[in-house]
């Protein structure tokens, strides 16, 4: 070997080790790229909850808010929502005395949180349709057959209470919970309706002439009270009456004639008389 070809292969030695680095860079590179592309990271928001599948299997572990790691193509992660929600379900049904009722009710609910994983796997994301519209259902009619409708409206609160209750029961065995059960209204059949206007409306009349009789009842109360009243005044006057108190009523009679007297003499009379009210009486006293 001469010393050109040693010097042509410390050359080639050199210009391989120089293009080792850069090839080992570019294939981190390339794999690094790679890596992201199969997006290994998965961001849970706030009020969800994350479902790992491994090959589609529900794992058992829930993932909570935040970024956390998955394994590309082998794990998914299903995004399930525990916000609580607000469901309106209009619910048909009769009472204890066969009147028909329609009711809207609103239920607000939210899944269990660390049970995210149970509901996804047993009943899905449609949890609304499959189990809480039919429950909301059962629930209506089997609480609105125990009361009258009457009583559907008069002890609402009870009526409303007792639903909520056992709904409450029923979607707890489903990892749904329920914050807050209303009914937003009951509405009856019009022959229904008119019955109860026509009740109500005898209810008052009876009222009113209750309490016109109970008016008249002390009006005539009063009357008899302040009778007994004067009748007892007249009873104690004539009782103090005396011939002395009569005589004084006279001297008193007089006086004030003669008080009212202008000094003016009345016309003599035919009989020549001059009268005067009175004086004999007091030249008597």
């Amino acid at each position: 070997m001469d010393e050109r070809d040693v010097y042509r292969a410390q050359e080639a030695m050199k210009s391989a080790m120089k293009k080792g680095p850069m090839r080992l860079a570019l294939i981190i590179g390339a794999i690094l790229v790679f890596f992201l592309f199969l997006n290994p990271w998965v961001q849970i928001g706030a009020g969800e909850r994350g479902i790992v599948l491994d090959f589609g299997a529900v794992q058992g572990n829930v993932l909570g808010e935040g970024l956390h790691f998955r394994v590309p193509i082998m794990q998914k992660v299903a995004i399930m929502d525990v916000k609580v929600q607000k469901s309106l379900t209009n619910a048909a049904a009769s009472s204890s005395d066969l009147q028909e009722v329609s009711s809207e009710v609103a239920l607000n609910y939210h899944i269990v949180q660390d049970k995210a994983n149970v509901v996804y796997q047993t009943i899905g994301i449609q949890f609304k349709e499959r189990i809480i519209d039919p429950a909301v259902q059962e629930v209506v009619k089997a609480v609105t057959a125990k009361y009258t409708a009457e009583e559907l409206i008069t002890k609402r609160p009870a009526v409303s209470e007792a639903m909520r209750a056992a709904l409450a029961e029923r979607l707890l065995a489903h990892n749904i919970a329920v914050d807050a059960f209303s009914i937003v209204g009951f509405s009856f059949s019009k022959i229904f309706m008119e019955a109860i206007e026509s009740k109500q409306t005898a209810e008052q009349l009876a009222l009113k002439s209750k309490r016109d009789l109970e008016r008249i009842k002390i009006e005539a109360e009063q009357k008899i009270t302040a009778a007994k009243a004067e009748a007892e005044a007249l009873r104690l006057q004539r009782a103090n009456i005396s011939s002395e108190l009569i005589e004084l009523r006279k001297v008193e009679a007089n006086l004030k004639a003669i008080d009212k007297w202008n000094g003016i003499l009345p016309q003599v009379t035919g009989g020549g008389a001059v009268p005067f009210i009175g004086v004999g009486d007091i030249q008597k006293k």
